[in-house]
């Protein structure tokens, strides 16, 4: 790696060169380039708000404060929403940092996500598509390369990957209904089989919070849900004891709770002296 410094518009620029452009990679060639002279391939960013657009255009006639990046023949690298801004506001030209480092497409991809996921506007859809588009052309990538290369946590990595393993109409709501339901929402309905899915995303969409779609889930998982009910549950502990519980259609939470509640009255049995003799009777009098 070295450093090219360079001066613009009065302010002093130092330039790293690396051979890995997830670090700060930008080639030392500032230009000034007519709109036309740009091309455009597909990016991570799919949806452009024209209100938006057209702020950031306005801005642009005031003062560029960030240049987009290119390569030699005008192929962009970054900063398709800069350009679309500057197209609709009828902008001349656009500063550009020229890079003449060869790129792999996986380098451009990275780069490209690297700098929208740091932007609020990019929807949780296009963050998806563009993970699994890295993927897709990187089969040996695992989750965790995934996050290495974008700078982000292994745990963002699973929420942006979450719709993977929804249906297809989840995918769907998350494209058209970015308003309505985000990506930590359909990171809760992944965690559900998909043929209890649907009924979340009804859910989500009906204007539920998060907490609730967490509580559904649960409910649904076991940790509270009615999925799965038994009369008796008899359970076998690693010091050879055996506890059984009997009741009519106890859930999971139903059994949490039951034993919850027994534990504290044995503590405050034991607490008052009583033999558990003495403590199974006291219940079964409760009990009637």
């Amino acid at each position: 790696m070295h450093l090219t410094y360079f001066c613009f518009d009065g302010v002093d620029y130092t330039v790293h060169m690396a051979s890995d452009p997830t670090r700060f990679f930008m080639a030392a060639q500032l230009a000034v380039k007519p709109l036309g002279w740009f091309r455009v391939n597909p990016q991570a960013r799919k949806h452009f708000d024209e209100q938006d657009l057209r702020q950031l255009g306005e801005s642009l006639k005031v003062r560029q404060l960030q240049p987009v990046l290119a390569k030699p023949d005008g192929t962009l690298i970054a900063g398709e929403r800069r350009l679309r801004a500057a197209t609709l506001v009828m902008l001349p030209t656009l500063q550009v940092i020229i890079t003449d480092e060869p790129l792999t497409d996986t380098q451009v991809k990275v780069i490209q996500l690297t700098e929208n996921l740091q932007r609020a506007d990019l929807t949780g859809f296009e963050k998806w598509q563009a993970c699994t588009e890295l993927l897709a052309i990187n089969p040996g990538w695992t989750g965790k390369d995934l996050a290495a290369h974008l700078k982000l946590s292994e745990s963002m990595i699973v929420r942006l990957l979450s719709p993977s393993r929804c249906i297809e109409a989840v995918r769907e709501a998350l494209k058209a209904q970015a308003d309505k339901i985000g990506i930590t929402n359909v990171y809760e309905i992944s965690k559900l089989p998909q043929e209890q899915q649907a009924e979340a995303l009804a859910l989500n969409l009906s204007g539920a919070s998060r907490a609730a779609i967490v509580q559904h889930r649960k409910r649904q998982n076991g940790n509270g849900t009615s999925a799965v009910r038994m009369d008796r549950v008899k359970m076998p502990l690693p010091s050879g004891a055996n506890v059984t519980v009997a009741g009519k259609e106890l859930s999971l939470s139903d059994l949490i709770e039951k034993l919850s509640d027994l534990l504290k009255e044995a503590k405050k049995a034991n607490d008052q002296g009583l033999d558990i003799k003495t403590f199974a009777r006291v219940c079964a009098d409760r009990a009637k």
